[in-house]
């Protein structure tokens, strides 16, 4: 028995037959992007089928989009659908199957249809919100408490990006001049790593979350094709969790994100992020003022209260020391009086007294004894009353009532 054998060159080829034969016209081909990359204008892909039960791969394969396409079909499907043609997408092109000698079954995209895609994204993000609620977590980062002055902010951010300096611009240079506090943590803002990045940059901020009052994902600028990933579920997972408050202001103006649903507030823009802050500080301000002049207004009530208090005690007090005083001087106006009445008696009687002295005295002076006849007899000035007292050879002199005469004594003469 004789066998029929083939070179590999000739199945080949008579595979590229068949394949030209049977698909010679362009099919219509849903499939999801597992890989996707541009080279010199073209664009290579690998396109994958899962099984929708288990996830498992079902199949694979090649795919490519020539320049002249490619320059055509990417922003058509961009500006339809809101998103880059990225990793993960799912899609319906229309392709030839083509076969090579060398790289085997491939598919040449010739068009793509949006709109299928569109439909695949709302069930993904329908999906993905479901899951959320079905975990419980769609609204823990909204029921947060955000801080009366938020004023330590915790930014993930790429440095470069323009929405960042709008941001730290709107902070700065605001008529209110708040002191804040802020720190960039850096992350990838778009493309296929930026969940990962966004991501990162929360579990860095989740080591020192102390420090912080509330976080701030700003990306701004940029084409709203770039927004896919903050539609993942892991990120929207990690900002709904998250023990911090989180303002987005990631700069896009059509429908919210999966993200924007999940944290604390959303925002149009990286200014108006900064707006939401001012406004809050703002809004503390104004209490506080409130406070200021509610608590002034009870003070000073309360210390014309006081001062009335104290006024009415020292009338008291000024009144009763009047009163106190006034019979305090009255008493000793009755005591000075009584005094001088005892005085005046008092002297009234010593000065019968004194009479009575001075007529006993004048009974008794010799001036009255002249008068009812009686001498007295000095000498050198002395009254003598005695003979012994006599000195002899001196001259003494004898007053009468009417008069007075000197005499020599001659001799002492004592009676016997």
């Amino acid at each position: 028995m004789t066998r029929k054998t083939y070179s590999l060159t000739e199945l080949t080829s008579h595979i590229e037959k068949v394949f030209r034969i049977n698909f010679d016209e362009a099919l219509w081909i849903r499939a999801e992007i597992s890989e996707l990359r541009e080279k010199n204008g073209h664009c290579y892909l690998e396109l994958i089928e899962k099984d929708d039960t288990n996830d498992m791969l079902r199949a694979r394969i090649k795919a490519s989009v020539w320049s002249s396409t490619y320059r055509l079909l990417k922003p058509y499907f961009e500006e339809t659908t809101g998103q880059l043609l990225r990793t993960g997408l799912s899609i319906l092109v229309a392709a030839t199957v083509e076969f090579h000698p060398l790289y085997g079954i491939s598919l040449v995209i010739k068009d793509i249809d949006p709109e299928y895609t569109l439909g695949a994204q709302a069930r993904r993000r329908l999906e993905i919100i479901k899951q959320l609620e079905a975990d419980g977590v769609m609204d823990m980062n909204k029921s947060l408490i955000l801080s009366t002055l938020p004023q330590r902010i915790a930014i993930i951010s790429s440095s470069t990006a323009a929405g960042y300096e709008d941001f730290m611009n709107q902070l700065k240079h605001h008529p209110s001049q708040f002191a804040v506090y802020t720190h960039l943590f850096p992350a990838i803002m778009q493309g296929e790593s930026a969940s990962e990045s966004i991501i990162s940059a929360l579990e860095s901020i989740f080591e020192v979350s102390d420090r912080f009052d509330l976080v701030v994902l700003i990306r701004g600028g940029g084409a709203t094709t770039d927004l896919a990933c903050f539609d993942e579920y892991e990120l929207a997972l990690n900002c709904a969790q998250f023990p911090l408050p989180i303002v987005a202001g990631i700069g896009h103006q059509r429908d919210q994100s999966i993200v924007d649903m999940v944290v604390y507030q959303s925002v149009k823009t990286p200014t108006a992020a900064a707006e939401f802050i001012i406004d809050r500080m703002t809004e503390a301000e104004e209490k506080a003022v409130e406070l200021y002049t509610a608590i002034m207004g009870i003070a000073e009530k309360k210390l014309t209260l006081e001062k009335q208090r104290i006024n009415d005690f020292k009338w008291k007090i000024k009144n009763a020391l009047y009163t106190k005083s006034r019979e305090k001087m009255i008493e000793l106006e009755q005591q000075k009086s009584r005094l001088k009445a005892g005085i005046q008696l008092l002297l009234a009687h010593k000065s019968n007294e004194l009479k009575i002295y001075e007529s006993a005295i004048e009974r008794q002076s010799p001036a009255a004894m002249l008068k009812y006849g009686y001498t007295i007899t000095t000498q050198s000035g002395k009254r003598l009353t005695s003979v012994t007292q006599v000195n002899t050879g001196e001259p003494m002199t004898t007053i009468f009532p009417d008069g007075q005469t000197v005499s020599l004594p001659v001799e002492k003469k004592l009676l016997t």
